[in-house]
């Protein structure tokens, strides 16, 4: 079994981590190794004031360790807002393992993993993410009961995910065109995977002309015949005369060099941490009269799917509870424009303003 060193820093801006964690608000990190199965995972807890943290499990090969840990922290706060807009009583986290997940990924890795989850004792709970599929989580589930998203029970994410954020992008439509339907609308999906189709399947039933990008060849032709879609190279859709921008794989796609490329009038996708730099981007968009959802908002269908696992509610209540992120989105919209500040900031207010209501409530007398 790997050994878990702790060192006791005095000076905490000797300490970058500790430092990183004290700048984002973190609680917990937990960096895990094992050498038998080539495991090297972290899992951050970011505010548990709501319940027990809630965030999946990703898979990816980072360049180095550093880039692993500011993408966990990053994600596991974005969980923490999520949840708390979604009106749910779970708190942030997230978990990244090192690697490429066509070769490291093992009955043993996961089983591994779900060890350190357990030794959390409840205050992080983890599902499937980017690289991870409901399989892999049984693995975990052998070690621990801290896990959802297993097969039989909640199940995929995805579907519910890709709901949600179609609802979020009518509610967008519905201010920027004053109609939501979608009808007609051309809209590039960035990212083709699991979220990325199911999103694409419900913009084609409402006769939406879409336009994907995506690194996987395979899986662009597949749903482009499937659904009816549009390939675009992925390193020309910036530049495409498009209404909606849908990103559906990784995150900071709205960056300066982008933001400059972009012809659309909405920006509504799936992907985490869209915006690269918050306080920069997300006032650049709002300049620009793009109407953008805030990722964390529209893509709360998953996290949704999961908590009615974690409290054993049917999958008709995650479903009803998706399609509320319409109002969800079209309340941040409006206030933004009343208010003349941009959504990720009203998101983020309302997200802050939930948990410092239950912290105020906790404080002893």
């Amino acid at each position: 079994m790997s050994e878990i060193t702790t060192e006791i820093v005095n000076d905490l801006s000797m300490n970058p981590v500790i430092g990183q964690m004290a700048n984002m608000g973190h609680e917990q990190i937990l960096f895990c190794n094992d050498a038998a199965t080539g495991l090297k995972a972290i899992i951050a807890v970011h505010n548990t004031v709501l319940g027990p943290a809630l965030g999946g499990t990703r898979v990816w090969a980072y360049n180095n360790e550093m880039d692993a840990l500011n993408d966990v922290l990053r994600l596991s706060r974005g969980m923490t807002y999520k949840n708390s807009i979604s009106g749910l009583n779970l708190g942030g986290g997230k978990a990244v393992i090192i690697g490429d997940a066509k070769t490291i990924k093992s009955e043993a890795l996961f089983r591994r993993f779900g060890r350190f989850v357990n030794s959390l004792a409840g205050n992080y709970i983890t599902a499937e993410d980017v690289g991870v599929s409901p399989i892999d989580m049984t693995h975990v589930n052998k070690e621990t009961n801290h896990v959802v998203g297993l097969p039989g029970k909640s199940g995929d994410p995805s579907p519910v995910t890709a709901y949600g954020t179609y609802m979020g992008m009518k509610a967008c439509a519905k201010i920027q065109y004053g109609s939501d339907s979608l009808n007609g609308k051309k809209i590039v999906v960035q990212g083709v995977g699991h979220v990325g189709q199911y999103l694409v399947e419900y913009l084609r039933k409402e006769n939406a002309t879409v336009y994907i990008a995506d690194i996987n060849s395979e899986t662009l032709n597949r749903v482009a015949q499937k659904y009816g879609a549009h390939i675009i190279d992925k390193d020309e859709f910036y530049d495409f005369d498009m209404d909606i921008y849908a990103p559906c794989a990784l995150g900071a796609t709205i960056n300066d060099d982008t933001l400059s490329r972009l012809k659309c009038s909405i920006i509504a996708g799936a992907a985490n941490n869209q915006l690269k730099v918050e306080s920069v981007h997300g006032l650049e968009i709002m300049k620009k009269g793009i109407i953008y959802a805030p990722d964390y908002a529209i893509n709360a269908g998953g996290v949704i799917n999961c908590f009615s696992e974690v409290k054993g509610l049917p999958a008709e209540w995650a479903q009803q509870k998706a399609a509320e992120i319409y109002t969800t989105i079209l309340n941040i919209v409006k206030r933004s424009q009343e208010e003349h500040i941009p959504t990720y900031q009203i998101a983020n207010k309302i997200a802050e303003e939930r948990i410092k209501a239950k912290r105020i409530v906790e404080l002893p007398l």
